[in-house]
């Protein structure tokens, strides 16, 4: 069992029934819909798609929305694609207009108000770039100083730029009222520039009522990066968006910054995702790249609880195959983890509580005697994220009775969830756990596990015991 999770993103062109019940049985964790691209009623259908293939195969995937976020995209492009040629001026328009060599139209429509001259513009992730030269009434004039191809949808990056406009869309607020409805479990982000944004979030939420949905805030910019550690107490977690990170910081600053905020999110115990792009839109070549590997495993030796394939491959050809690449690519890397080091770090950082201290014990005693297993029976979850953040070497086994909790812990490192009965008594609690150990992890006479919990099951409000046995 890998303990690094995998988000995988989804399309209206991979979301097939077929591509998700295969992505799933390959060991995706979580399914994201990027509602950049997408629209309320794709994310239904794939919720409902979901939902059939998790009662079929008796799994417990979960979901992830991104909202769009205060983005700013390029419209339709003539072909859905265009080349801006070097030295060539171009116009920017806040009027719709059909997108060519020579012109395109953003969705934000305060642009030419808010930009100012000799401003640079950075389109996707950098791929093209452009300098604001003059202003026009609802137009800008551009000058390519980097050619390459623009395409429908792209990000429109002006570096500097502070947009005059709500934090939430209408379009994001329709997306959060759609992803309370239908019990999403985790909510992305997006382009946050501080943590007033995410409290924006959380806000509406708890006017929603809903105590379930999980909030990720997509580290983007600097300004999010310069918040950081005030983002990380409100958020259940982070994603390190190294892509969109790399058009508005110097990039060789990437990987320090990749690491401080893994570090970070360890020491709170909050979860941290780290984007790539493996294999990204190769039609027919297969194979990585050495650097692709290496970054993968790098993020995973500085030990991030996900990645997340942030793109797509061809969706009959290599969406399947990219997710096999990457387990490969992660199970070398847990190989070579440290997880004694990443145990120290995250003691150093323990407020002293019952359960913190059981499940540093735990962690340890699994480590010493070579354990196959820790099992966690939980309500909530919370003792299993605790023994998570000491990166035990073997899986953590969390049992719950609650569905909405097993999904809930879909991204957090090492930890594998199952829905069972509720467990009334501690003889019940060890029998269910011997059994799960044989039937379902497979292990043999002499084989030792740990169990941990809290006894009486509901009546305590922390953990309280850890039992060792030997099968």
């Amino acid at each position: 069992m890998n303990k690094t999770k995998v988000i995988a993103t989804v399309s209206k062109v991979t979301a097939t029934y077929e591509v998700l019940e295969n992505l799933i049985n390959n060991g995706v964790s979580v399914i994201r819909i990027n509602m950049r691209y997408s629209d309320l009623e794709f994310c239904c259908e794939v919720v409902q798609k979901i939902g059939e293939i998790n009662t079929k195969l008796n799994k417990h995937t979960a979901i992830m929305v991104d909202l769009k976020g205060p983005v700013i995209q390029i419209e339709r492009v003539a072909n859905e694609k265009a080349w801006l040629k070097a030295k060539d001026k171009i116009r920017i328009f806040t009027d719709n207009v059909l997108g060519d060599s020579t012109k395109f139209s953003v969705d934000y429509k305060n642009i030419v108000k808010d930009a100012s001259i000799g401003m640079i513009i950075k389109i996707g992730t950098g791929e093209v770039i452009l300098k604001i030269l003059e202003k026009g009434i609802n137009y800008l004039i551009c000058e390519v100083i980097k050619p390459g191809y623009i395409s429908s949808g792209k990000i429109v990056n002006v570096v500097g730029l502070k947009q005059n406009r709500p934090f939430i869309s209408i379009k994001d607020l329709e997306t959060i009222k759609m992803a309370n409805k239908l019990d999403i479990d985790y909510l992305v982000v997006s382009f946050v520039n501080s943590s007033e944004d995410v409290l924006e979030v959380n806000d509406l939420l708890i006017n929603l009522g809903n105590d379930h949905l999980q909030i990720i805030s997509k580290i983007e910019n600097q300004s999010a990066y310069d918040d950081i550690d005030n983002i990380i107490k409100i958020s259940d977690g982070i994603i390190i968006a190294r892509d969109n990170l790399g058009t508005n910081v110097p990039i060789e600053k990437i990987p320090g910054i990749q690491k401080k905020i893994i570090d970070k999110c360890h020491k709170a115990g909050v979860v941290s995702v780290v984007t790539t792009d493996l294999l990204l839109n190769k039609e027919e070549e297969q194979t990585p790249t050495r650097a692709e590997v290496s970054d993968i495993a790098n993020a995973i030796l500085d030990g991030c609880d996900a990645v997340l394939l942030s793109g797509g491959v061809n969706a009959l050809n290599g969406q399947l195959e990219t997710i096999k690449t990457m387990n490969k690519v992660i199970m070398a890397a847990e190989g070579d983890a440290n997880y004694n080091a990443l145990m120290e770090t995250a003691i150093k950082s323990q407020k002293k509580d019952i359960t913190g201290a059981i499940a540093y014990n735990v962690s340890g005693c699994a480590n010493l005697l070579n354990c196959k297993a820790i099992f966690a029976p939980t309500i909530t979850g919370y003792t299993a994220k605790k023994i998570s953040r000491f990166r035990p070497v073997c899986p953590i086994i969390a049992l719950s009775p609650n569905a909405d909790t097993v999904k809930s812990l879909a991204l957090n490192f090492g930890i594998h969830s199952f829905l069972v009965d509720e467990l009334n008594s501690l003889d019940a609690i060890i029998e269910k756990c011997k059994i799960m150990s044989r039937e379902v992890m497979g292990l043999q006479p002499n084989d030792i596990i740990i169990i941990t919990g809290g006894s009486p099951f509901r009546e305590v409000k922390h953990t309280n015991f850890m039992k060792i046995e030997e099968l």
